[in-house]
């Protein structure tokens, strides 16, 4: 597993070890609040989930990590539209570059193992295309009910959304060109225990942890900005169904998130989750220009990954936040600072 010292990835590798697979994580511990991830990791397993420290960036680390494995989950990478804006280069190399070296090594592999990719929803562009009506609360597709399907027109963005969709295309193409048996999650919102508040990535936890600091919040846009928003154990579960139904996912894309039943806009309803969670009125945020290629709505249509996977969220908007307030009132967020900064 890349990136197993990440917020999924911690998530999975403590999953998989509980249902008795021998687990090596692959990972750089670069980004802030991996190392507690690490031990938590240790603690959760007893130790059983194997680390090695290394990049994927680096194609001989990547070789020796992936040589006898069966399933190769592929969550390493930078995460953020903003970063990638500021350095396209080191986003290629973590996201497109990184994932070359992931599949190279899993093609040069005896085991012929499965590869299951984290996408992202940003391959799908801005969908400006896609009609969009606003009410008063949110933003809400015109026609398009269950969401945006796997069938959507890709439409890359920003340097972020060019390099997770170089990986996501070559994961694809690895299955057509040489047999590869790849898989693709185009994920939605994810959050939940392990996930770092940052202002740039990961906004449920971001403005949860700072809703609950009195900390300042910026909403870029009006807030009616529609999100399906996905708790990780779900996530978790359908990596762990991807490998198990491998004949029938090899090749194939799937939309990962919440989908219509799991909506909030993020921050005109998802301010009033936030007060019945904390239990009181949170404070008034300040508002900015929204960010370039910034979705109005996004939604998944799961309906595929339901059919081949026999997947389906099971945790709601309420429920998964409250777990995930629990989390940040016990003092586990990684970092102190809500903004990011050690």
């Amino acid at each position: 597993m890349t990136g197993g010292a990440g917020f999924i990835g911690s998530n999975l590798a403590v999953a998989l070890a509980r249902k008795g697979a021998d687990v090596r994580v692959l990972d750089n511990l670069a980004r802030g609040g991996t190392e507690g991830n690490r031990r938590w990791v240790d603690e959760e397993t007893d130790g059983s989930v194997e680390f090695c420290v290394a990049d994927v960036r680096h194609a001989d680390a990547v070789v020796r990590a992936v040589a006898d494995v069966d399933v190769v989950y592929h969550l390493a990478g930078q995460t953020a539209v903003v970063t990638s804006v500021h350095d396209p280069r080191t986003d290629f190399e973590a996201n497109a570059l990184g994932t070359l070296n992931v599949l190279e090594a899993a093609r040069g592999s005896r085991r012929d193992p499965t590869v299951v990719y984290a996408s992202t929803n940003k391959v799908y562009g801005s969908l400006a295309d896609v009609a969009v009506v606003e009410e008063e609360t949110r933003y809400r597709f015109a026609a398009l009910t269950a969401g945006i399907a796997e069938t959507q027109s890709l439409a890359f963005e920003s340097p972020y959304a060019c390099s997770k969709g170089a990986g996501d295309q070559y994961t694809l193409d690895y299955h057509r060109m040489y047999g590869l048996p790849t898989v693709v999650f185009r994920q939605s919102c994810i959050y939940g225990p392990r996930q770092l508040p940052m202002e740039e990535q990961g906004w449920v936890v971001w403005l949860l942890a700072a809703a609950a600091r009195h900390a300042p919040i910026t909403i870029f846009g009006t807030g009616k900005q529609v999100r399906d928003v996905l708790h990780v154990d779900d996530a978790v579960d359908a990596y762990i169904r991807a490998a198990a139904c491998i004949d029938r996912a090899a090749g194939n894309a799937y939309n990962i998130g919440g989908g219509p039943e799991r909506t909030v806009s993020v921050w005109v309803e998802f301010a009033d989750v936030l007060a019945d969670v904390l239990g009181r009125p949170v404070d008034a945020p300040t508002f900015a220009p929204a960010r370039p290629g910034d979705q109005r709505v996004f939604y998944c249509d799961t309906r595929r990954a339901e059919a081949d996977l026999g997947w389906r969220p099971s945790i709601g908007v309420r429920e998964g936040i409250a777990r995930l307030a629990a989390w940040v009132d016990a003092g586990e967020p990684l970092l102190t600072d809500p903004r990011g900064r050690s």
